[in-house]
């Protein structure tokens, strides 16, 4: 297949028309550089980036690994597998994190992927058992790599890239300007890609500011949430304990919400993002682990429920909104006697919200979960046939579907699921039952 007609069936497969000036000049430096240093914001399409040159840069021949990818965390590793794999490109990939099963992971590179995703502690564990043959590996890409750093990952790093002696390629990912690049990743005069100040002066993202009469500022929050009332929103708390007070608060006072942080196991973390992507849960209380790397589209508001430390994440929260063109707001709320931090060089315009306004609309969608998937061979397809067929659905009444390795994930309207779950519970689909439930 010619070049242009292989970037074609590509493009169609990640469903986009053309790549960004970003992605093309990132494709020519990764492929003409031995050293590159991409630095872009969230949402403006760095996973592609990466990912297309590395196509050129793989031999169908050699069956052993080739490019090892290393994300700071499991959704971001998973994410990085999704495109990949989207992308159809025939070279097979396999991801590696903490929390999944060993022995699985085993399983899968006993068949070497061309393409081997993970974060440090699992592969730098993979590397000491031995369980896959690494001396292929000609390209290292480090995503979001100064957040790995952040997270204490210094040492898995550094032993990982001094195991790997035939490395051609070292390419940096970030969402973050002026980092230092610690001498363990062997880049000493790297290409700089930033694109970064471009994203920051596009004015489609407008800065709100609210104000809390009370140094406990939930009342606040809930009239906010009220004010905004559609839309999803993403609502950032600085701390694992203070995100789960704060979703449990709200829904006390009757919003739907639901909270995401590192400290949950990763089937739950999995189901929630699931959720939030669909439309079943419109707000979601965040540590900083959402700021960056994951796969949340269409966000319209966030919220600095409390404030971050630095600029830097006060930057990536605010990237999860505004993106590609969009235009998003995010809101900061702040107390009365509560300086704003130096980052903030102008106060923005402060919202007078409603004394008691009306709760917000709650979600029309429930998230159905399906106990099979890609392992089970089972695809969308299946999944639409199934649900629409026995199930009874309509159009418009099946919304987002997921499917995982061995499970699934369909968005049913919640007036259709009591009936729903009785019409299927006893059908098959490709010849075998599978258990069908809302998903907690």
């Amino acid at each position: 297949m010619q070049r242009n007609d292989r970037l074609a069936k590509i493009l169609s497969n990640l469903n986009i028309t053309a790549l960004n000036t970003m992605q093309e000049t990132a494709e020519k430096a990764i492929l003409s550089e031995a050293e590159t240093l991409l630095l872009a914001p969230t949402g403006s399409g760095k996973t592609i980036a990466f990912l297309l040159p590395l196509l050129n840069l793989l031999d169908a021949e050699n069956k052993k690994v080739q490019c090892l990818i290393l994300t700071p965390s499991r959704e971001l590793a998973l994410q990085v597998e999704q495109v990949w794999k989207k992308m159809a490109t025939g070279f097979k990939s396999n991801v590696c994190y903490g929390g999944h099963s060993m022995l699985t992971e085993i399983q899968n590179l006993s068949e070497a992927p061309a393409v081997l995703i993970g974060t440090p502690g699992r592969i730098a564990d993979h590397i000491k058992r031995e369980t896959f043959d690494y001396s292929s590996i000609s390209t290292l890409i480090l995503d979001e790599f100064d957040k790995s750093l952040a997270l204490g990952f210094h040492e898995k790093m550094s032993f990982i890239i001094g195991e790997l002696k035939q490395l051609k390629k070292r390419i940096l990912v970030s969402a973050t300007q002026a980092i230092d690049i610690p001498d363990f990743t062997g880049v000493t005069n790297p290409a700089l890609l930033d694109f970064i100040s471009e994203k920051e002066d596009d004015g489609t993202l407008q800065l709100k500011m609210v104000v809390s009469q009370e140094k406990d500022k939930i009342d606040t929050l809930f009239r906010l949430l009220c004010f905004i009332r559609t839309g999803s929103a993403l609502i950032f708390c600085n701390h694992r304990e203070a995100a789960e007070r704060t979703s449990s608060l709200l829904k006390e006072k009757g919003i739907e919400t639901a909270c995401f942080h590192g400290g949950l196991e990763q089937m739950e973390r999995e189901q929630t993002l699931v959720q939030f992507r669909n439309g079943t849960i419109p707000f979601l209380i965040a540590t900083d682990l959402a700021a960056r790397g994951l796969d949340i589209p269409e966000v319209k508001h966030v919220i600095h429920y409390h404030l971050p430390h630095t600029r830097e994440e006060f930057t990536h929260r605010n990237g999860r909104t505004a993106r590609m063109q969009a235009e998003g707001t995010a809101y900061v709320i702040v107390y009365k006697e509560e300086p704003l931090p130096a980052y903030i060089t102008e106060v923005p315009g402060q919202i007078d919200l409603p004394a008691n306004p009306p709760l917000p609309k709650g979600s029309s969608w429930t998230t159905l979960y399906i106990s099979g998937g890609k392992k089970d061979k089972l695809n969308k397809t299946d999944i639409v046939g199934f649900l629409s067929q026995k199930g009874k659905l309509e159009k418009g009444e099946l919304g987002l579907i997921e499917v995982k390795d061995f499970v699934s994930f369909a968005a049913v309207k919640k007036h259709k699921v009591k009936d729903l779950l009785q019409k299927v519970q006893n059908e098959k689909m490709k010849g075998k039952k599978y258990l069908v439930k809302v998903a907690r």
